[in-house]
């Protein structure tokens, strides 16, 4: 059974802070590609494409992690916590929304035999 957790951390900087915010989830990337259980880990700007015009928050992460307990470990890293604390929950932060979503890629009630 596959234990890998996809996570989509999507930022909706405040006006004017799209560069500053992007830089900044830029200097977050090589500590956490140093973490056991981080397959990887790269934050992305959106594009314009006349063949994908969704709508999307302009700032996305694009991460893959060994499993749940990887992921979870990560987000309690005190780097990435004060990101949080500082530039999203902060009245005076960057970062005006974020979305934070993790995923499997396992059907439903997958039954893989578990091995071991």
């Amino acid at each position: 059974m596959s234990k890998k957790v996809y996570c989509l951390a999507q930022f909706l900087p405040k006006v004017g802070k799209e560069q500053d915010v992007f830089a900044l989830l830029q200097s977050l990337e090589p500590n956490t590609l140093r973490e056991d259980g981080c397959i990887q880990y790269r934050v992305t700007r959106h594009i314009k494409s006349p063949f994908a015009d969704g709508d999307s928050f302009p700032i996305v992460f694009n991460e893959i992690w060994q499993d749940m307990p990887s992921f979870e470990a990560h987000c309690q890293r005190q780097e990435i916590v004060d990101f949080f604390q500082r530039y999203c929950l902060a009245a005076n932060g960057w970062v005006e929304k974020w979305n934070v979503c993790v995923y499997s890629d396992e059907p439903a009630n997958y039954d893989a035999p578990k091995l071991g």
